[in-house]
């Protein structure tokens, strides 16, 4: 049902570009050419990436911290159209766990034309692991001239070990805490890969998601304070709620577990407050933040995006939508628009 409306509001949007399961030998290039050729600035199939701390590191929570190095990069074109050209991206995790196949991140460049200098940003994904919409995201971003990174965080997609259950989100809150730092560290180097482009404004970087990549958003930015814009799309702070009200019979007989062991909901809420975005919302402050929200939310609930609205000293633009969390799908072609208008913007 899920992801049955949010394929819905993709397609109805006609903004499709390239789907979770995309290979370039299945993308022959497009028939439709246009009287002149666009072109795009070059991306090396490997390069070298500088890694430099941002000039207010201090501020950063240590366990998002990263000293200077560098690290490498591969990439692979997958297909261009309408202007956009989207390249396959990776490189190593900062965090090397016990998956092998963890430690590599995944991502999609979408590239729009011409020299730039244009904003960009990096686009994160749903709790799902449905990837069509976060590649729809990034290309419509893209087509009204914002470079987009597509990223795959922890566990997801190629990253999921073939013999491994370990997922990004888990019941047990010490491995979400896990996960979730090693997603932030790994957008803090998709970061950096961004400001290295050279048709990228490097004053004009932020990040954008939905749900749990709206959460994700506002975390990542508390640790990387070069994402100067912030677009956070159903979702909020008050973490622990939200893991905790999950409805799911494996999350039921954690949180039972959890109590026979004499521990309660404030305790599992004290662990994941170090992943928690309403912890270090003052991070946010005087920056660009744009929070799109459902009235009904069910799953991020409306105190939690107000928890971290007021953690941010009330600043962000804070949109309502008529609709609970699957619902609002439908918002879905109207809110892309205003994405693409607020990371334009510079004001």
């Amino acid at each position: 049902m899920v992801l049955s409306q949010l394929r819905f509001a993709v397609l109805f949007a006609g903004l499709v570009f390239v789907g979770e399961s995309v290979r370039a030998a299945d993308l022959p290039e497009s028939k439709a050419k246009s009287a002149k050729t666009p072109e795009y600035l070059l991306i090396p199939t490997t390069g070298v990436v500088p890694y430099v701390p941002a000039d207010d590191e201090a501020q950063v929570p240590e366990h998002f911290r990263l000293d200077r190095h560098e690290f490498d990069f591969r990439s692979q074109p997958v297909k261009q159209a309408n202007r956009v050209r989207a390249t396959r991206v990776t490189f190593p995790s900062p965090v090397q766990s016990e998956v092998i196949e963890n430690n590599t991140v995944h991502g999609v460049y979408f590239q729009p034309a011409g020299p730039g200098p244009y904003p960009a940003c990096v686009v994160l994904h749903i709790l799902g692991g449905d990837f069509l919409l976060a590649e729809t995201v990034a290309n419509h971003l893209a087509s009204n001239g914002v470079a987009a990174l597509f990223m795959k965080m922890p566990y997801y997609g190629e990253r999921r070990g073939k013999s491994s259950g370990r997922r990004m989100i888990s019941e047990d809150p010490h491995e979400t805490v896990a996960g979730m730092t090693q997603a932030v560290l790994d957008i803090r180097r998709a970061t950096a890969w961004l400001a290295h482009r050279e048709e990228v404004d490097k004053e004009r970087l932020g990040i954008t998601g939905i749900s749990l990549g709206g959460i994700m958003s506002a975390l990542a930015a508390e640790g990387e304070p070069r994402l100067r814009n912030v677009g956070i799309v159903l979702g909020g702070g008050k973490f622990a709620e939200v893991v905790w009200n999950n409805d799911t019979n494996k999350a039921q007989e954690f949180r039972k577990r959890w109590k026979e062991m004499g521990r309660t909901k404030e305790n599992f809420a004290e662990v994941l407050s170090r992943v928690d975005p309403v912890t270090y919302g003052g991070n946010l402050k005087g920056r660009r933040v744009l929070m799109i929200a459902a009235k009904n939310d069910e799953i991020v609930l409306p105190e939690c995006t107000e928890a971290l609205h007021d953690a941010i000293g009330n600043e962000p633009e804070l949109v309502w939508l008529d609709a609970g969390h699957y619902t609002a799908a439908k918002y879905l072609p109207r809110e892309f628009v205003r994405l693409a208008r607020f990371f334009n913007t510079t004001e």
